[in-house]
């Protein structure tokens, strides 16, 4: 036999106080959620659009730091003509 405690009904004060945004600042580190301005959001029709460009930008960066980490290893041949 199952021990179903559900009432038939409930009432407000069951539940005790409420609390406007409990939740709030766990769910903001918890989430990755980012909202992009109107005209940002026209360029990109969905999520995958977004992600795509962004991967490509981050791939540039990290290949530039690269660059600069390289030729920053020898100053005397850069200042070279």
């Amino acid at each position: 036999m199952v021990n179903d405690d559900l009432r038939p009904e409930y009432r407000r004060e069951d539940f005790g106080p409420m609390v406007r945004g409990k939740y709030a600042a766990r769910l903001k580190e918890s989430s990755n959620i980012v909202v992009l301005d109107p005209e940002i959001a026209e360029a990109f029709p969905n999520a995958k659009a977004v992600n795509d460009a962004l991967r490509g930008l981050l791939e540039l960066a990290r290949a530039s730091a690269y660059r600069s980490a390289s030729s920053a290893s020898t100053p005397a041949q850069a200042m070279r003509p």
